[in-house]
Formats: structure tokens, sequence, C-alpha cells
């Protein structure tokens, strides 16, 4: 990183118990982090996104993960039916069967925050869903594919042999 990417910082300092203190060094060393500075950043980060998650209107993206009954009569089709939906912030899914008839649905999703909390809210309360957590990220995901407005003059729907 250069000089002129740098990000800025400020020191601070901060009291712990001894205890947590040990139990800090002994994650950073299990996790890995370069230092207790960074580790205490990310843990920062991870609680205001998870802050941002519960109480904003941000745009984040993320991922909503079930594990669900596949035998349970009319569960795919009302988990499918539930990303139609919202086919706005519905980017992708990934389906994994598992053992004893239980599959594993990762769902990409990306929209305003309360938004994203009613959809993996709506799936993870569906009947023969086992489990269900949503994991975003302040991070957005780039446009799938440019909306019409920025779009070249020569490129519109017309001027490309797409007719209307």
């Amino acid at each position: 990183m250069s000089n002129d990417q740098k990000i800025a910082v400020s020191r601070i300092s901060m009291s712990l118990p001894q205890h947590l203190l040990k139990q800090l060094d002994v994650m950073i060393g299990e996790k890995g982090f370069e230092s207790r500075s960074s580790a205490i950043a990310s843990m920062i980060q991870q609680q205001l996104t998870e802050h941002q998650g519960n109480y904003g209107g941000e745009i984040m993206a993320g991922t909503i993960n079930l594990v669900y009954d596949h035998s349970t009569p009319g569960i795919q089709k009302h988990l499918a039916d539930l990303q139609h939906e919202y086919t706005d912030e519905v980017i992708s899914s990934l389906h994994v069967n598992l053992v004893k008839s239980q599959t594993m649905e990762v769902i990409l999703v990306q929209g305003p925050a309360v938004l994203l909390n009613v959809i993996a809210n709506k799936m993870m309360t569906c009947r023969g869903v086992i489990t269900g957590s949503l994991q975003m990220s302040t991070a957005i995901l780039p446009p799938v594919h440019p909306l019409p407005e920025l779009l070249p003059k020569n490129r519109e729907n017309n001027d490309v042999g797409v007719s209307a």
C-alpha cells in the first residue's frame, strides 16, 4: 500500500479485566490476527455491521443460510416462491443435498438491511426449516447488468436488434 492509499487511523487506549485480555490473546493466536489492534478492529466492524443490519436502511449484501427437511410437503416450492417474490433482492441460490432428507440452501441477497431481515425471517419460519441465519456485510455487489438509463444511446433496445 502506497503512502497515498494509507487509511487514517486514530490511537485509543482501553482497559480490560485481566481474564478478558488473556482470552483475547488466545483468540488472536488461534485466528492468526497480526495484532490486538487488528483483532479489536475486526470485532468492532462485525458489531457495526450487525447494528446496521438490525437498525439501518443501508444497502447491504449477504447470505441467507438454511437447512431444511426437503421431505416436508411444499417446502421447496414455498422457498422458491419467496425468492421469486423478492427478485430484486435475491441474486442467486445454491442447494446442497445432505443426509437424512436434509437440504442446505445458501441464498445470496442484496438490498436494504431491513428488507433482507424480512426476507430471511419469512424463509427461516417456513414449516420444515430446521435452522437458518442471515449474514450481512456492508459491502455491496456490483450491478449484474447496467440499468437502462446507464446504457449508451447506441445500445438501447431498438439499436441492438431487440424489438419491443
